[in-house]
């Protein structure tokens, strides 16, 4: 058997991969509305993870939630609340109001929360602790164990999720092009390239229609929501989806020009009128 020297052991990076933004779903999945956080990350894992995000599901697990943002640039964390306030409120709050609360003096593992996370990153990680930090608390109906989320709360969520999506994830994702190519193949598949992909369809998710003379491909919210699924054909991210029975013999083989249609959601294929 043979050992590394203590030079090679020393010389082996242990710093965990940084990364643009860090969502952290904090709450226990086994009471209701306290798991929204853990949810939330679930959904965002559906709706595809753009290079340079990481999703993370905390937990109860708050000293992990430190250490885990070392290395972040951005870091977004989300639990439940429980002020009194009608349930599904949403409060956005910056991380430096919680830098210093609650005290770290006398506290345990069994204790250990995200609140404690973030002034026990300061301490811990000392500059490489991320200064951007946003904490997004929903106000809880039930926590009831074995409970799903409440209504008012998964409206919430379903709220954050457009938020955290719209101010730290879109940034990473590629740029949306109006105009586009797609191909055709004869044995009735659809092929996309991967910035296409990543940037209309990243949860790989998508219903395909004919309305008209035109071919409609939608994104869906993830895999639970039906339709197709665009599976990767090649190393460098080209996706495909067989959609030879939604076009029933009209399919335009080869490269096509496409579009992207705002008032449907849609990419849009012009289809050339058969006999």
């Amino acid at each position: 058997m043979k050992f590394q020297s203590a030079e090679a052991i020393s010389a082996v990076d242990l710093e965990p991969p940084g990364c643009a933004v860090l969502v952290v779903g904090c709450g226990n999945l086994l009471r209701g509305d306290d798991g929204v956080g853990p949810v939330l990350v679930r959904h965002l894992w559906e709706l595809g993870v753009p290079d340079g995000a990481q999703m993370v599901d905390g937990g109860t697990a708050g000293m992990d939630t430190a250490f885990r943002m070392r290395g972040a640039q951005r870091v977004v964390i989300v639990d439940a609340a429980a002020t009194g306030a009608a349930p599904g409120t949403v409060y956005r709050v910056p991380g430096e109001e919680f830098a210093e609360l609650p005290p770290l003096h006398g506290l345990h593992t069994h204790s250990f929360r995200w609140d404690h996370a973030i002034a026990f990153a300061r301490w811990a990680l000392g500059d490489a602790c991320p200064t951007d930090i946003t904490v997004f608390l929903i106000e809880v109906l039930s926590v009831d164990y074995g409970a799903e989320l409440s209504e008012p709360v998964t409206a919430a969520m379903n709220t954050v999720i457009d938020v955290v999506e719209r101010d730290f994830l879109a940034p990473l994702r590629p740029a949306k092009a109006a105009e586009v190519t797609v191909e055709f193949t004869a044995d009735g598949y659809l092929r996309l390239d991967a910035a296409l992909a990543a940037s209309r369809f990243a949860s790989d998710a998508v219903a395909a229609i004919v309305q008209d003379d035109d071919f409609l491909l939608i994104p869906l919210r993830g895999p639970r929501s039906g339709g197709l699924l665009l599976k990767q054909r090649n190393p460098a991210g080209d996706r495909s989806a067989l959609v030879h029975e939604v076009l029933y013999g009209r399919i335009p083989v080869g490269v096509q020009r496409a579009y992207w249609d705002d008032e449907r959601g849609a990419l849009r294929v012009p289809l050339e009128v058969t006999t």
